[in-house]
């Protein structure tokens, strides 16, 4: 398995961030190809300090293979050209192999 994992820091606005994405954005990730599970949290804490992030999401894959694939496709891209749509404070990317 392979999971990506995007880290979504503070957005400007949080309640328009909660309904878009629930609303919207995760109707859309649901749709990747090859996509196994999904999950997602907001309000990230942190063991020390501010927090750096707001919410978090994760998807897996059967491999990093599938996981790229996911992302080109159409229904990848129409993901990525949705972001700006909602995440004011940007996102950060991860992926990683699960052991």
């Amino acid at each position: 398995m392979h999971r990506l994992t995007v880290l979504y820091p503070p957005p400007a606005d949080e309640a328009h961030f909660r309904e878009y994405y629930v609303g919207t954005h995760l109707p859309l990730a649901a749709k990747l190809p090859g996509l196994r599970q999904s999950q997602y949290s907001f309000d990230v804490a942190s063991l020390g300090g501010q927090p750096r992030y707001f919410a978090v999401f994760h998807a897996d894959f059967d491999s990093a293979e599938a996981m790229a694939a996911a992302l080109g496709s159409e229904a990848g891209r129409a993901v990525a050209a949705d972001v700006p749509n909602y995440a004011t404070g940007g996102v950060e990317m991860i992926h990683y192999p699960l052991s």
